[in-house]
C-alpha cells in the first residue's frame, strides 16, 4: 500500500527565509525538512565543525606527529567500498602531503570479510612490515584483529563511523563520533569525513610544533572532491556539516579542479564535472568504484582515485566500467531468482524477508536486498554462499526499523545463532551458519513483528505538493540542482494532477508520457515501471533537464503515480 502525502512547512519560517533572500520555493522546501535559520545553508570550510570536537582526535593527532616525525611505516587498512576507497584515497594523499611514509591495504572481501582481522593484521604484517596501522571506515568492532597487532607490537589507530558493540578494540586512539561520551554534534560523518577531520587535527597540530605555518602547510582542501564522493556514496545524513563538505568538493569538480580519477570517472559514466550533483556522486561515480570492491578487487578502485597519470586513470575507470556492467548483469539475474523465490510472498502475512540462494555472488547481495527492499517495502536480508557451512547476509532497513539493533536484538535471544554483525541502522551484514538460515529468518521476523505496526509497513511518499507553473523552468531546474540534496536532506519531490496525453513503454521496461496541466505539456518517464496509467494521474515527480539536439527543456522524472 502506497500513500502519498504533502510535506507540512511552517509559513513564518518560510517568509523570513524569503527575506533573507532564499527562492520562495526553496525555502518552502527547507522549513518542511527543519531547516529555519540561512546560516544552516553556509558551505564555507570556515563554518566547519572543528575538529576539536572529536573525542580523542587531539590524541590522534600528537600520536600521528609523533610517528612522522619518527620517520614510522604506516599502513592503512581500508574497507573495500567506495566511502572505505575515497577514506584510504584522503588518508594517502593526504598524509604523504604531510610528511608520513604510508601505504595501505584493502582486505578482498571473500578471503578475509570485513574489517581489521586477525588474518588482516597477519598479512599485513607479513607484506608491508608497519610499525602503525591506521583503519579507516572499519575497525570500531575489531576486537581480535587489534588484539592481535598489539601482540606484534604494531600499533593501532581506529578512524570509524559505524556504531560500535558494548566494548571497544584496545587501539592506541579511537576517532569514531558514534563512540560512547564523543560530544561531536555530527553523528553523520562517513568514513572518509572522519579521516579528513584526522588530517585537519593532525595539520593543526603540526603547526603548533613549528613544522609549518598558515602560509607552508599543505593544502588540504585539495581532497575535498574524495571526501564529497564518499560521503554521498555512503548515504550517510547530509546534515549541515556534510552539505558543507559536499558542496566544497562540488565546486572543485564543477571548475576542474579534481583528482585525475574523479575526472575519468565523471568521463567513463558520460557525465559532465561542470555541472556535478550529488546524484551524479551516487549513482554513476560510486557504483562504478563499488563494484571494484563487490566482484574484483578495491585496490583498483583506490589506485583510481590515487594516480596523477590521466592516461592511467582513464584505463583503470574504463576498467571499472566493464565490472560495474558485468556487476548489473549478475545483479539482473539474482533479482530474477529472488523473485522467484519469493512468488509466494504475501506482504500482509510478512513483515521481515529473508532470502538465499547457493548460487549468489556474495558482492551483489546488498545491492538486490536494497532493490527487494524497494519493490516490496519489508526489511530485507540477502544470504550468499560465504565460508565453508557459513552464509553472508547484506540487509536493507525501511524507516521507523533500525536493523542493526534489530541483528543485535536477534543475537540476543539467540546467542549461538549470528556468528557475527555490524551496521547502520538502514543497511546492516551478517554472518550464519548454513544450517540456522530457517532459524535465524524466524527469530528476524520475530523482531519484525514487535517492532512494526502497519502503519510503519505503510509505504508513505513524502512530496513538496504542487509546483507553480511559472517554475517549470530550466532556469528553476538548475537552481534545484545547484543545491546539496541526499539521504536526510531529500531532493524537491512536486506532485500534481495531470492529463495523460499519451503513453508508450521504452526499452520494454520504462513508461513514456506526455502529461498535460493548465493547457501546458511536458515530457515524463516513469523508469523501470511499465503498467499504464488511466487518462487522468496524479503524479509525484522531480524535475530534470533533457538535452537534444542542441536544445535543453524540462522533463519530468516520476517517482510515482496512480491513475485518479
Amino acid at each position: 500500500m502506497t500513500r502519498i502525502v504533502t510535506r507540512p512547512y511552517p509559513f513564518r519560517d518560510s517568509e523570513r527565509l524569503c527575506q533573507n533572500g532564499i527562492h520562495p520555493v526553496l525555502a518552502r522546501i527547507y522549513t518542511a525538512r527543519g531547516l529555519f535559520d540561512a546560516k544552516e545553508l553556509e558551505s564555507e570550510l570556515s563554518a566547519l565543525i572543528p575538529p576539536s570536537g572529536l573525542l580523542y582526535i587531539d590524541s590522534a593527532a600528537s600520536f600521528l606527529a609523533d610517528a612522522i616525525a619518527a620517520k614510522k611505516k604506516m599502513v592503512i587498512v581500508a574497507d573495500y567500498d567506495c566511502d572505505g576507497a575515497t577514506a584510504c584515497a584522503v588518508g594517502l594523499r593526504g598524509l604523504r602531503l604531510l610528511g608520513a611514509n604510508v601505504d595501505f591495504i584493502v582486505p578482498n572481501r571473500f578471503e578475509y570479510g570485513y574489517g581489521l582481522t586477525p588474518e588482516i593484521v597477519e598479512l599485513t604484517a607479513h607484506e608491508k612490515s608497519p610499525h602503525i596501522i591506521v583503519t579507516v571506515d572499519n575497525g570500531i568492532a575489531s576486537i581480535d584483529g587489534v588484539k592481535e597487532a598489539n601482540r606484534r607490537g604494531i600499533e593501532v589507530v581506529v578512524t570509524d563511523h559505524h556504531l560500535p558493540a558494548d566494548t571497544l578494540p584496545a587501539a592506541a586512539v579511537i576517532v569514531n563520533p558514534n563512540q560512547p561520551e564523543c560530544a561531536f554534534p555530527s553523528k553523520n560523518l562517513a568514513g572518509v569525513g572522519v579521516m579528513f577531520y584526522v588530517l585537519l587535527a593532525l595539520r593543526a597540530e603540526m603547526r603548533k610544533r613549528g613544522i609549518f605555518d598558515a602560509k607552508t602547510q599543505p593544502k588540504l582542501d585539495v581532497l575535498l572532491d574524495l571526501v564529497a564522493l564518499g560521503t554521498v556514496a555512503d548515504v550517510v545524513k547530509l546534515d549541515a556539516n556534510n552539505r558543507i563538505l559536499v558542496a566544497q568538493g562540488l565546486k572543485r569538480m564543477r571548475s576542474g579542479r579534481m583528482h585525475a580519477g574523479v575526472a575519468a570517472l565523471f568521463r567513463v559514466a558520460s557525465r559532465e564535472a561542470r555541472r556535478a550533483t550529488p546524484f551524479d556522486l551516487g549513482f554513476a561515480l560510486g557504483p562504478r568504484l563499488n563494484a571494484a570492491g563487490r566482484l574484483a578487487d578495491m585496490a583498483l578502485g583506490i589506485e583510481c582515485l590515487t594516480t596523477d597519470d590521466e592516461v592511467r586513470a582513464w584505463a583503470i575507470a574504463q576498467q571499472l566500467d566493464t565490472i560495474n556492467r558485468e556487476r548489473r548483469d549478475i545483479e539482473a539475474g539474482m533479482q530474477d531468482t529472488a523473485l522467484a523465490l519469493l512468488d509466494d510472498f504475501q506482504p500482509k502475512d510478512s513483515t521481515t524477508i529473508s532470502v538465499f540462494d547457493a548460487s549468489w555472488h556474495q558482492g551483489v547481495i546488498g545491492i538486490v536486498a536494497s532493490r527487494l527492499k524497494d519493490r516490496l517495502y519489508r526489511p530485507t536480508i540477502t544470504f550468499a554462499t560465504g565460508e565453508e557451512g557459513l552464509i553472508k547476509g547484506s540487509g536493507r532497513s525501511i524507516p521507523g526499523f533500525h536493523l542493526r539493533d534489530a541483528l543485535d536484538l536477534v543475537s540476543k535471544h539467540a546467542p549461538s545463532l549470528i556468528q557475527k554483525f555490524g551496521g547502520h541502522a538502514m543497511a546492516a551484514g551478517l554472518t550464519i551458519r548454513a544450517d540456522a538460515f530457517d532459524a535465524f529468518a524466524v527469530a528476524f521476523e520475530k523482531v519484525g513483528r514487535e517492532w512494526l505496526g502497519q502503519s510503519k509497513l505503510e509505504r508513505v511518499i513524502e512530496t513538496d505538493g504542487p509546483l507553480e507553473d511559472a517554475y517549470y523552468t530550466t532556469q528553476f531546474v538548475e537552481l534545484m540542482d545547484g543545491q546539496v540534496w541526499g539521504q536526510g536532506f531529500a531532493p524537491p519531490l512536486f506532485c500534481d494532477e495531470f492529463r495523460v496525453v499519451s503513453q508508450r513503454i521504452l526499452k520494454e521496461k520504462h513508461l513514456k508520457l506526455l502529461l498535460e496541466r493548465n493547457g501546458t505539456r511536458y515530457d515524463a518517464i516513469w523508469f523501470s515501471h511499465t503498467d499504464e496509467l488511466g487518462s487522468k494521474a496524479k503524479v509525484a515527480f522531480r524535475l530534470d533537464i533533457n538535452e537534444y539536439n542542441s536544445m535543453a527543456k524540462v522533463q519530468l522524472m516520476v517517482e510515482y503515480a496512480e491513475t485518479i
